[in-house]
């Protein structure tokens, strides 16, 4: 079963339209939304969360409509949004307690296991806390009720690169559990492409594509040569550009390639910035 399917999802602001997005998140897997500042991932989290009236389309959550599900499928959905919010006189103990009541499935040994492997005291108040702090409680809270489906918005986000690397591989043993799913927006790409079986890019609102990561590699290539050999490459080919002192990298599906020119691999980051570029006509 499919943990998540948006089917021709929109929602429209003045001066910004999201969508219409198609995707879908097999159980058993992860799903990494990468986009720019404004590209669209905190509203389309949103609209999976039933936070806010779409314009159009449709959100399944494990089959059912998540207008459905919501709020009393919270169950299965642990969910840790950017900025991450309890009350500022509450200690992590006490946000356990409040937690059993929120949650049937609470499990207080597993949030205080979690608690001790982040190092979090459990006296100290939450307005005492940093921001990475914050984070692992949130962190901790949605990995303790038992979820189906994890959804992160930059849960990495302030923390060091010791504790992201800690935090990236719970995710990943999350889903050693084929039944369970994670859909998590970052802009730390390395995060991603450590942790991820599928990418999706949102650009302006566009989603530019959504593959299997392994895909990814196999099928763009960066060929990197000089002004005058990219000169005789079809436009048609290629997806993006960027011109540096040295010549030209360009964004090609490796089919595409000229014959006798060397495709070098792309990792993730800058697939998506030279897709973004050819998009923009650059």
């Amino acid at each position: 079963m499919n943990a998540l399917e948006l089917k021709q999802l929109e929602k429209r602001y003045d001066g910004f339209t999201l969508g219409p997005l198609d995707l879908t998140l097999p159980s058993g897997a992860i799903l990494g939304l990468i986009g720019e500042n404004g590209a669209g991932k905190t509203t389309t989290i949103k609209l999976i969360l039933d936070m806010i009236r779409r314009d159009g389309g449709a959100v399944r959550l494990f089959g059912k409509d998540n207008r459905e599900s919501f709020p009393l499928g919270k169950e299965d959905v642990g969910v840790v949004l950017d900025e991450v919010s309890f009350s500022e006189c509450l200690t992590a103990a006490e946000v356990g307690k409040i937690m059993r009541g929120v949650f049937r499935n609470w499990d207080a040994a597993a949030f205080e296991g979690y608690l001790r492997r982040f190092d979090l005291p459990e006296k100290k108040r939450f307005k005492e806390f940093s921001l990475g702090m914050k984070k692992k409680l949130g962190i901790a809270v949605a990995l303790s009720h038992r979820a189906k489906l994890l959804i992160l918005d930059e849960p990495t986000g302030g923390l060091d690169p010791v504790a992201r690397d800690e935090v990236v591989g719970i995710f990943s043993e999350f889903t050693r559990d084929a039944s369970r799913a994670v859909l998590i927006s970052s802009h730390i790409v390395s995060d991603l492409e450590k942790l991820c079986d599928y990418i999706a890019f949102l650009h302006k609102g566009k989603l530019m594509l959504c593959e299997e990561k392994d895909r990814l590699y196999e099928e763009y290539g960066v060929l990197r040569c000089a002004r005058e050999d990219f000169a005789a490459i079809d436009p048609a080919a290629v997806l993006g550009k960027r011109e540096t002192p040295y010549g030209v990298e360009a964004l090609l599906r490796r089919e595409d390639a000229p014959r006798g020119m060397d495709v070098g691999r792309v990792d993730i980051e800058e697939l998506f910035v030279l897709m973004a570029r050819g998009g923009e006509g650059k």
